[in-house]
């Protein structure tokens, strides 16, 4: 089973010709909402890639609640440990420009009331796998870690959005995944010289056993392991949408190493499910299911 302690939001997104700069307004068309939070997405991926998956977090009393867990409950996401809070649902305001990349401003709202406390509902043990990102409190999420390992449980943290990790939270993970700017936002948090991103994953996995993936866009991720290094390329598609592409990595990654396969594949199948997933607009209602992945992975 994956377990995944993180954020549930509810997107409101809205197509402009480009991203304003501070001070600009930029007008766009329509927009539309969408079930979002970087862990209800992660959530998602990893269901619709095919493992069995409980999301852990706090939604409010509000009308956005049904909405933002509307695509975790008709994909058979088990949700007996999120709770109802007295604080609004998180909201994410994205605007998407017309090369298909975004800018995200996110409310956290309820996202801030979410503990690691709620994991005991649910039997974690050896075999399954906690995910985790940094849009809950860092407390928390360092307390949802140190309880993975209490268990036997392998820990895999998204380091989004960029933010210094505890020694502690860094010691009680398996894998580390980032993309190019959170690389370098740990490397200075780590008092590294090294400015390349793909150096601060060989560093975590040499000095810490921390296996590390640096994710980067068109070019694919490299990944550091057991002293290994691993690289593949993203499968090229046609970009639409990019929005929440790096969180269907993630879901599709653990989901693979879930069910047995190896780091490098398990790499292989993230990236496939990352680049299905920009081909269409929205976070969650682009993600590919278990057959999708499979197909472009080979």
């Amino acid at each position: 089973m994956i377990v995944v302690f993180g954020s549930i939001n509810l997107d409101l997104i809205t197509r402009v010709e480009r991203i304003p700069g501070p001070g600009e307004t930029t007008l766009g068309g329509d927009y539309a909402t969408s079930p979002g939070g970087k862990g209800a997405n992660q959530a998602l991926a990893a269901r619709r890639a095919g493992a069995a998956v409980a999301m852990v977090g706090a939604v409010g009393k509000d009308a956005f609640a049904g909405e933002a867990l509307a695509l975790l409950t008709a994909d058979g996401v088990d949700l007996s440990a999120t709770e109802t809070v007295a604080a609004p649902t998180g909201a994410a305001f994205i605007a998407v420009d017309a090369n298909g990349e975004n800018a995200i401003v996110v409310a956290s709202g309820a996202n801030r009331l979410a503990r690691a406390a709620q994991l005991e509902k649910l039997a974690l043990g050896a075999g399954d796998i906690l995910v985790l990102q940094r849009e809950t409190p860092p407390a928390e999420v360092e307390a949802a870690a140190l309880h993975a390992k209490s268990k036997g449980a392998r820990a895999i943290l998204n380091l989004a959005p960029a933010g210094p990790p505890s020694d502690r939270l860094l010691r009680a993970l398996d894998t580390l995944i980032v993309n190019e700017h959170e690389a370098l936002t740990l490397g200075e948090a780590l008092n590294l010289a090294t400015r390349e991103p793909e150096e601060v994953a060989a560093f975590l996995d040499r000095t810490l056993g921390l296996a590390a993936i640096v994710t980067l866009g068109p070019a694919g991720a490299v990944g550091y392991a057991k002293g290994a290094r691993f690289a593949a390329p993203a499968p090229p598609v046609k970009v639409v949408d990019t929005t929440g592409a790096g969180d269907t990595f993630v879901g599709a990654f653990a989901a693979a190493l879930e069910r047995g396969l190896s780091f490098e594949a398990a790499m292989k199948r993230g990236l496939a499910a990352g680049s299905l997933a920009c081909t269409k607009p929205g976070a969650q209602p682009s993600m590919p299911y278990a057959a999708e992945i499979e197909a472009l992975a080979k």
